[in-house]
C-alpha cells in the first residue's frame, strides 16, 4: 500500500514550483562552499584566542575532554574527575556491532558518497517542503562530527553551543555551510575510519555519557568492545536526541527507536531480518553504572586529599607556565594523576579521626601525615567525612590546609606547637639549651623588648607590656630549655624570644614552610612564640619533619608523577628540599622533644616501639587542642576545634567522652597515638640520631650525671614546692654525640 500524507495534494504548477524551489536552494548551497571565510565563521569558545579559520587544524584529532584518574602510591585509583565523562578509544577497541549501527542509523551511505551527500540534501528537502517543517536531516556523519567538534570547543559556554548548533533562517544555513565545507576539508585528510573513530569518541550518549566507551560503561556496565547487537542498536538510536530516546527515562520509546536501528542495519545488509528479529525480542538488558565522578567518590576516605591534588596541580609550574593554562589542562582531562597518599596511613589516619570524634560532634579532627625527607603527604583525613549533606555531618572544607589550597579562612592557632621553633632559632644562635629563666606563674614584659625585622620596638607606645602566664598556677620556678619544652611552660618561652629575637623566631618558622592559615607571612608579635597567629595542620607537619629530617626541610606534596592521555609525562615533580638549620640544632630538638613523650605532658600518648618526639598545644581558651609529633619516618599532626566557628572546649563530649576540659594530650594526643601506630605498622624503627644536651643546674643542690633528660616520675606531685627537684645536667641520652658534631654553646 502507498504511502499517503495528510493535506491537500500540490497541483502540477506546485509541483513544478517545487522542484525549482529545490534546484535554486540546492544549488546556493553548493556555490557557498566556494565562498570566502565570512564574519559567521568565527564560531569558538568564548575566551579563547583561537578563530573559526583556526579551529580545522584541530578536526583532524580535536583535544576531547576525558576522564583523569587519581591513584594513590600504590597504583590503586582514588577517583576520576572530569568535566566530561569520556574515555578515547581506537577503533578496533569499538564493536563491529557499534560500528554498523551507527553508520546504518546515522548515514548509511558514508562509505559511499564524499564529505555531503547531495542525494540525501535533495531526498531532506523534498521531504521537509512535503512536512512543512523539518521532518529529516541531510547532514552525513562527517558533518555531524564537524558539528560536534564545534559543540566540545564550546565548553559549558550556552552562547557558542546554541550558535554552534543552530538551525533557524540564515544563521542555520551559514552553520550549515560551514559545515560543508570543513567536512569537505576533512575528508581530503582523514579516511573514513578515521572520522568515525572519532565521531564515536566525541558523541554524547546521554546520562552525561561522551563517546561510544564511556556509554557503554554507563548503561550496560561493560567496554565498547564487547557491544552485542541489541545493546550497539540501542546506543546509535540514542545519539539524534538523547533526551528524547534515553533508556532509563523512556524505555518503550528507547525500544522502538532501537528496533529502528536493528531494521536500518537490515537495510544496509550489515544483519539478516531474522537477526534483527531476534534482537528485537529481547529487553534493554541495562545495567547501569551509577557515574562516578569527583572527589566525593574518592576511596579510602580520600576526598579531602583528592580535592588537594587539583590544588596542588593548579599551583604547581611543573604542569603548565601559567594557572590559566593549567586549568586548561585540568579541564581537558585525560590525564593519569600518581600521588603520594598511601594507603595504610590514610586508613589509619582516617580510622584515628573517627574513633576518637564524631562525625556530629560540635567539633571536629584533622590529621595529616608527612615523610621526612621526602615532604610526601602520605595521609589526609576528618573525622566529618568529605560531601555536602551538612545533615550527616558532611563538609567539603579541608581543616589540615590553608586558604589558598581549600582550607578555612584564617587556620587554626597551634598553641604551644610552636614552641620548638623559638628553641630552634634560639640554638641557632648560639643559646644552650641549658639556658635557664626564673619565673613565676606570671610574668610581664615590656613590648619593647621584643624588636620587629626592622628592629622597632612592637607595641603602640612605650610603655605597653605583654602579660603572659603558664598553664597552673603551680608552675612556677627555674627552668632549662628541655624542662621548658617538657612541661610547656609559656613564661620559659616569652623571655627565650626576647633573648633569641622575635625576627629570628618568625624567621626560623618561615624557613620551615609556617604561614598564617590565610597565606599571609606571620607577622611580628611576641606572642607568636605561643602559638597566637594562626596556622594549619599540614605546614605543622611539614615543619616537624625537617626536625625529623635533621634539619632539612621538604615541601609537601602530593603529586609524584602526571601523563596524559597520550602517555606523555607532565612535569617532573621531585621532593623540593633545603637545610634551614644546622644538623646539630635538629638533633638537639629531637632529643629535647622525646621528653614531652617520655615524660612531659605528651607521656601518656608516647609510643613505646619506638623513637618518637611531640609537642602538646592548646590555644586561649581551649578553642583549639593539638598533637604534632613525629618518629624518622613519619611526621603526623592532629588539630580538634570547631568548624564553623570556634568554642571554647570546656564541659564538652567529644566521642562519647566528656571533658571537664579538653587539652592536647587528652584530646589530640590519643588520635596521633593511634594514628601513628596503625601507620608504621612493618615500617623498620630507626632512630634518632643521639647528641648531649646540657642542662641546666640548681645551685642549691649538687650536680647530677644522670641521663640529659630528667625523671619526671620523680618529681613531687604539688609543683607548688620545685626546691626539691633537680634536673640534673646528664650526658647524652642513651649514646653521647657523634664525634663532628659542633656545640655552639658551653
Amino acid at each position: 500500500m502507498g504511502r499517503t500524507r495528510q493535506g491537500r495534494g500540490l497541483s502540477t504548477t506546485g509541483q513544478v514550483a517545487r522542484f525549482l524551489g529545490v534546484s535554486v536552494l540546492a544549488g546556493g548551497v553548493l556555490a557557498g562552499l566556494a565562498l570566502p571565510a565570512i564574519g559567521a565563521l568565527g564560531l569558538a569558545a568564548k575566551g579563547t584566542a583561537q578563530g573559526f579559520d583556526e579551529i580545522p587544524a584541530m578536526m583532524k584529532r580535536p583535544p576531547l575532554s576525558q576522564v583523569t584518574t587519581i591513584l594513590d602510591a600504590e597504583g590503586n585509583k582514588i577517583a576520576d574527575v572530569y568535566d566530561r565523562n569520556r574515555t578515547v578509544i581506537p577503533l578496533d577497541e569499538m564493536s563491529e556491532n557499534m560500528r554498523q549501527a551507527i553508520v546504518a542509523i546515522e548515514d548509511a551511505r558514508f562509505y559511499e558518497h564524499g564529505a555531503v551527500d547531495l542525494h540525501g540534501i535533495l531526498r531532506a528537502l523534498n521531504n521537509n517542503i512535503e512536512a512543512g517543517g523539518v521532518a529529516e536531516g541531510a547532514s552525513t556523519l562527517t558533518q555531524q562530527y564537524v558539528k560536534n567538534v564545534f559543540v566540545e570547543a564550546a565548553g559549558d559556554d550556552q552562547e557558542a553551543i546554541a550558535e554552534a548548533t543552530d538551525q533557524s533562517g540564515a544563521g542555520g544555513l551559514g552553520r550549515k555551510i560551514r559545515e560543508m565545507k570543513y567536512a569537505i576539508e576533512l575528508e581530503q585528510q582523514l579516511t573514513k575510519d578515521q572520522i568515525l573513530e572519532n565521531y564515536l569518541n566525541i558523541t554524547y550518549f546521554g546520562q552525561q555519557a561522551y563517546g561510544v566507551e564511556a556509554a557503554a560503561q554507563q548503561y550496560f556496565s561493560k567496554p565498547a568492545s564487547e557491544l552485542e547487537l541489541h545493546e550497539a542498536a540501542l546506543l546509535a538510536g540514542i545519539v539524534q536526541s538523547p533526551s528524547q530516546w534515553d533508556p532509563v527515562a523512556n524505555p518503550e520509546g528507547a525500544i522502538e527507536r532501537r528496533n529502528t536501528v536493528l531494521q536500518a542495519m537490515v537495510n544496509t545488509d550489515d544483519i539478516t531480518q531474522r537477526e534483527a528479529d531476534e534482537a528485537k525480542e529481547l529487553d534493554l538488558g541495562l545495567d547501569i553504572s551509577d557515574p562516578s565522578n569527583g572527589c566525593i567518590t574518592a576511596v579510602g576516605d580520600a576526598g579531602f586529599f583528592c580535592d588537594y591534588v587539583r590544588e596542588e596541580f593548579l599551583s604547581n609550574p611543573a604542569f603548565g607556565e601559567t594557572r590559566d593554562d593549567r586549568e586548561a589542562i585540568w579541564a581537558l582531562g585525560g590525564l593519569t594523576i600518581q600521588t603520594t597518599l598511601d594507603p595504610q596511613a590514610q586508613q589509619a589516619a582516617v580510622r584515628a579521626a573517627e574513633d576518637h570524634v564524631n562525625a556530629d560532634d560540635e567539633v571536629a579532627a584533622a590529621v595529616v601525615q608527612v615523610q621526612p625527607g621526602t615532604g610526601h603527604i602520605l595521609s589526609m583525613a576528618q573525622s566529618r567525612p568529605y560531601g555536602n549533606d551538612a545533615t550527616q555531618g558532611q563538609t567539603v572544607l579541608n581543616l589540615n590546609v590553608s586558604a589558598g589550597m581549600g582550607g578555612s579562612t584564617d587556620g587554626f592557632q597551634p598553641g604551644s606547637t610552636f614552641k620548638p621553633f623559638t628553641a630552634a632559632a634560639a640554638l641557632e644562635q648560639g643559646i644552650s639549651p641549658a639556658q635557664e629563666y626564673t619565673t613565676g606563674y606570671e610574668e610581664t614584659f615590656p613590648m619593647a623588648d621584643y624588636l620587629d625585622c626592622e628592629g622597632e620596638p612592637r607595641g603602640s607606645d612605650t610603655n605597653a607590656e605583654w602579660d603572659v602566664q603558664n598553664e597552673l598556677e603551680s608552675e612556677t620556678g627555674t627552668w632549662d630549655m628541655t624542662s621548658a619544652l617538657a612541661q610547656s611552660i609559656n613564661t620559659y618561652f616569652a623571655n627565650l624570644e626576647r633573648e633569641v629575637g622575635l625576627c629570628e623566631t618568625i624567621e626560623m618558622a618561615a624557613s620551615l614552610g609556617v604561614t598564617r592559615g590565610n597565606d599571609d607571612a606571620l607577622e611580628a608579635n611576641p606572642s607568636v612564640t605561643l602559638g597566637a597567629q594562626e596556622t594549619t595542620p599540614l605546614m605543622m607537619a611539614t615543619a616537624y619533619a625537617a626536625f625529623a629530617n635533621r634539619g632539612t626541610y621538604c615541601e609537601p606534596m602530593s603529586i609524584t608523577g602526571v601523563t596524559d592521555s597520550e602517555g606523555e609525562r607532565l612535569g617532573a615533580p621531585e621532593p623540593d628540599c633545603r637545610q634551614v638549620m644546622s644538623t646539630h640544632t635538629a638533633d638537639t630538638i629531637n632529643m629535647m622533644l622525646q621528653g614531652v613523650v617520655q615524660d612531659g605532658t605528651g607521656q601518656a600518648v608516647g609510643l613505646t616501639d619506638r623513637d618518637n618526639a611531640g609537642k602538646t598545644g592548646t590555644s586561649d581558651n581551649r578553642k583549639n587542642v593539638w598533637f604534632v609529633g613525629y618518629t624518622p619516618e613519619l611526621s603526623t599532626a592532629v588539630r580538634v576545634g570547631g568548624v564553623e566557628s570556634l568554642q571554647p572546649m570546656v564541659d564538652v563530649t567529644i566521642g562519647d567522652v566528656y571533658f571537664e576540659e579538653a587539652s592536647g594530650a587528652g584530646v589530640a594526643g590519643p588520635i596521633w597515638s593511634q594514628a601513628m601506630t596503625e601507620a608504621l605498622v612493618d615500617v623498620p624503627a630507626t632512630t634518632f640520631n643521639p647528641v648531649d644536651v646540657p642542662r641546666g643546674t640548681d645551685d642549691d643542690e649538687p650536680e647530677d650525671d644522670g641521663p640529659d633528660l630528667p625523671d619526671f616520675d620523680d618529681l613531687p606531685d604539688d609543683w607548688d614546692d620545685l626546691d626539691d627537684w633537680d634536673p640534673g645536667n646528664g650526658n647524652g641520652n642513651g649514646g653521647g654525640g657523634n664525634d663532628d658534631d659542633v656545640y655552639p654553646w658551653p
